[in-house]
C-alpha cells in the first residue's frame, strides 16, 4: 500500500468558485476520490528506485507506478508503457536510455519517443502527460532541442530541460465507451441540455413554437456570446515564438 503522505482527499467543488457560485457548467456529483501526489520533476536524481505497484489513479487517465527508494522514501510517477513490477529506473545525466528513465533532453538520440516532457528545466514535466501519448525528437541545433508533439505540433524546447524515456500507458483509452450514464454520472459528468430545447429565459436559442434552429445572425453561448467560428484565444502566449510548426488540423 501507499503511503498516506502520498495522498489525500480530492475536495469537490462541482464547477463552483470560491463565493459558491456556479462557474463551470454540467460538473455535479462524482466519487469520492483520493489525490495522488505525482512526482512530475523526478527530484531525487542518481538514485535507482525500484517500481512497487502499478495504480490506477481515478485523476488521469494513465496509470502512475509507485516507486521505492533506498532511502525509504516513496514517489508516484506516471507509467509508461511496458513498465513493470520489480524494474528499477533511475533520473539523472547518466542513466541509461530505458523505458522510465529520466533524462535532459540533450542526452536523448533523436527519434526516440519521451513523455512527461519540461518547458522550462527545473519546473516539471508539464506536457505530453495524457494516457497513450508520446513525444518524438525530432532534432538538436544550438542548445535546443525540436520535439513533434502528440497534436502534430513542432515546437523548440531548451536541450535542459527533463522528460521521461517511453510512451504514457494505456493508449487503448482512447477506444473506452462509458457503457452507460450512470457511469459518467460517477464521474462527475452531469447531462447537457441542447440550447433549443429550452425557455426563452435561460437560452438564447429557446422558445418559439415546434422545433427551431439555433438563430440567426450568429449562434449564441447561453450568456449571449458568439459561438462557432468565434475565437476565444485572448492573446498569444510568451512561448509561442518557439512553436516551429502549428498542430495538425482534424
Amino acid at each position: 500500500m501507499a503511503s498516506k503522505k502520498l495522498k489525500k482527499i480530492l475536495k469537490k467543488h462541482s464547477g463552483r468558485n470560491a463565493i459558491g457560485r456556479v462557474t463551470t457548467r454540467h460538473q455535479g456529483g462524482r466519487e469520492k476520490r483520493f489525490l495522488r501526489k505525482i512526482d512530475f520533476k523526478r527530484e531525487k536524481k542518481g538514485i535507482e528506485a525500484r517500481v512497487a505497484a502499478l495504480e490506477y489513479d481515478p485523476n488521469r487517465g494513465a496509470d502512475i507506478a509507485l516507486l521505492y527508494y533506498p532511502d525509504g522514501e516513496k514517489n508516484y510517477i506516471l507509467a509508461p508503457v511496458n513498465l513493470k513490477v520489480g524494474d528499477k529506473v533511475v533520473a539523472g545525466e547518466e542513466a541509461s536510455l530505458k523505458v522510465g528513465n529520466a533524462l535532459p533532453l540533450k542526452k536523448i538520440p533523436v527519434g526516440t519517443v519521451i513523455h512527461n516532457l519540461e518547458l522550462t528545466p527545473g519546473k516539471g514535466g508539464q506536457i505530453v502527460r495524457g494516457a497513450g501519448t508520446g513525444a518524438t525528437i525530432a532534432s538538436k541545433e544550438k542548445g535546443q532541442v525540436l520535439v513533434k508533439l502528440p497534436s502534430g505540433e513542432q515546437r523548440l524546447i531548451k536541450e535542459g530541460g527533463y522528460a521521461t524515456i517511453g510512451q504514457v500507458s494505456r493508449p487503448e483509452l482512447k477506444t473506452r465507451k462509458l457503457g452507460k450514464a450512470g457511469r459518467k454520472r460517477h464521474m462527475g459528468i452531469r447531462p447537457s441540455v441542447r440550447g433549443v430545447a429550452m425557455n426563452p429565459r435561460s437560452h438564447p436559442h429557446g422558445g418559439g413554437e415546434g422545433r427551431s434552429g439555433i438563430g440567426m445572425p450568429s449562434p449564441k453561448s447561453p450568456w449571449g456570446k458568439k459561438t462557432l467560428g468565434k475565437k476565444t484565444r485572448k492573446s498569444r502566449k510568451y512561448s509561442d515564438r518557439l512553436i516551429i510548426k502549428g498542430r495538425k488540423r482534424k
